[in-house]
């Protein structure tokens, strides 16, 4: 599941929630941590900003999860 490949792959990094929010662009770290748990969908837009940020292809994110993008 492509939540949890994004929580393993960014607490292996070190990197924090607040981090990643902010590079994406939301007021709150609450923005990415709705993405993580499944509340809110990730678009294509912010797979590309976060596999860059987690030094990972766009494809490791998006192999076997289509369809939880929403169309940006």
């Amino acid at each position: 599941m492509v939540r949890a490949k994004l929580r393993m792959l960014r607490k292996q990094r070190g990197i924090t929630q607040t981090f990643i929010s902010g590079k994406l662009g939301f007021k709150h770290p609450s923005g990415y941590s709705n993405i993580e748990n499944g509340r809110n969908g990730l678009s294509l837009e912010h797979a590309k900003i976060i596999s860059d940020i987690l030094g990972v292809p766009l494809e490791e994110l998006t192999e076997d999860a289509k369809e939880t993008f929403l169309s940006a």
